[in-house]
């Protein structure tokens, strides 16, 4: 008898991320992008924007395959992502 649990979907994960954008994405409303495109829900935890540079501390959490595919379309739209270390964003 096969198991139930095989048909259920993934659990969840949550993920912490560094965005660092460049120049020609700041005014872009890429995070709403995100948030659209993909089965995720996106929480900003930090910004620092400037003309030069976007710097974005994300949480984004979903389906596994939902959250890597995010990922993987930020980094091809031309975003730098890097994983926040445990503990750096409490507040």
């Amino acid at each position: 008898m096969p198991s139930s649990k095989s048909k259920t979907a993934a659990q969840p994960v949550q993920k912490r991320l560094w965005l660092m954008y460049p120049a020609k994405l700041i005014t872009d409303p890429v995070v709403w992008e995100l948030g659209h495109k993909f089965p995720v829900v996106t929480n900003v935890r930090q910004a620092s924007v400037t003309d030069e540079i976007g710097i974005v501390c994300l949480e984004i959490s979903g389906p596994p395959n939902g959250v890597k595919a995010a990922i993987q379309w930020l980094e091809k739209i031309g975003i730098k992502v890097e994983p926040v270390e445990i503990g750096v964003i409490e507040s």
